[in-house]
């Protein structure tokens, strides 16, 4: 599999950064939206009065793209990108440790993108790229966290007790039953068992999606279990939190008040070590804005506002 998909033409100042770990492709939705989003003028941006307020972006209009192109049941590597449109690019994640994919983006950066960009992360791509902002500051000019985790360990226990109140009996046996099964090394079929898993966390990340494919080109178990491995005992020593010190460009969260994951463990912590931090709070919305009903065009109202 490549490790990059592009959108558009040069200048490509703009990466959006997948979760997981082990789940490249989630993200081309969005870079596809972005890619084929016309140019706004400012003023058609409402901007947060400062981060001590986290309230709610408030617009009379949303955008609606007439451009907006689909690539269904497409590999990565017979990806065609779109042929017009602002340049976006699109890193897939392949090294199977944190300090790797650390390397793997910047070498990405360094060859294809127009430096410094806006980057744009999702999940655990919300955190890789925090990290990444804060070990080369001189790449980064915005950093945008969407659906991140919690900075600090406190947090983290939150997110497994939200997702199990939201599954039904059925679905809380069918998860419990999928942990063993990534634990076993007799499992030939790993990734099968994490994609599996992945989807079960779906149901309870999301508050009213609208119909949508999965997009993920390969669901990654060994990724997964070795980069979240390294970045667990960076949040739970209390690195990873320290990091966002070293950040110099602008950041802004954008997260929904239905994710399980807390965005208070993005909020509270981050408000404390990063110079210059925004928050957006979306209403009605799930860990992945883009496919929820009431969110989708807000968050990409206010996503375009930012790039």
């Amino acid at each position: 599999m490549k490790n990059l998909r592009k959108y558009g033409n040069p200048p490509f100042d703009i990466a959006v950064i997948h979760g997981g770990p082990g789940a490249p492709g989630e993200m081309a939705p969005v870079a596809r939206e972005l890619s084929f989003a016309h140019s706004a003028h400012p003023d058609h941006y409402a901007h947060p009065e400062n981060s001590a307020h986290p309230g709610h972006y408030a617009y009379p209009d949303y955008y609606a793209n007439s451009n907006y192109y689909a690539y269904p049941d497409r590999a990565a590597d017979s990806f065609e990108p779109p042929i017009s449109g602002r340049g976006v690019l699109e890193p897939l994640q392949t090294a199977v440790t944190l300090d790797g994919q650390v390397r793997e983006l910047k070498a990405v950066l360094n060859e294809h993108a127009a430096l410094p960009v806006t980057l744009i992360g999702f999940s655990w791509g919300a955190m890789l790229s925090y990290i990444f902002a804060a070990s080369h500051p001189e790449f980064v000019k915005k950093l945008v966290l969407v659906g991140s985790g919690p900075y600090e360990e406190k947090y983290a226990d939150i997110i497994r007790r939200k997702r199990g109140s939201r599954l039904s009996k059925v679905e809380r046996t069918e998860t419990h039953s999928r942990i063993p099964e990534l634990n076993d090394i007799s499992n030939g079929n790993k990734n099968a068992s994490f994609a599996r898993f992945g989807q079960l966390m779906s149901l309870a990340d999301s508050y009213d999606p609208l119909p949508h494919d999965d997009e993920v080109l390969e669901y990654q178990y060994v990724i997964n279990k070795n980069v979240w491995g390294d970045a667990s005992k960076l949040r739970s020593n209390g690195k990873l939190l320290k990091l966002g010190r070293k950040i110099r460009c602008p950041v802004i969260a954008i997260h929904g008040d239905y994710d399980p994951h807390p965005f208070e463990g993005v909020r509270d912590p981050l408000s404390g070590v990063l110079k210059d931090f925004q928050y957006v709070l979306l209403e009605k919305c799930g860990h992945r804005p883009w496919i929820e009903r009431e969110a989708k065009d807000m968050f990409y109202d206010v996503l375009k506002g930012e790039i």
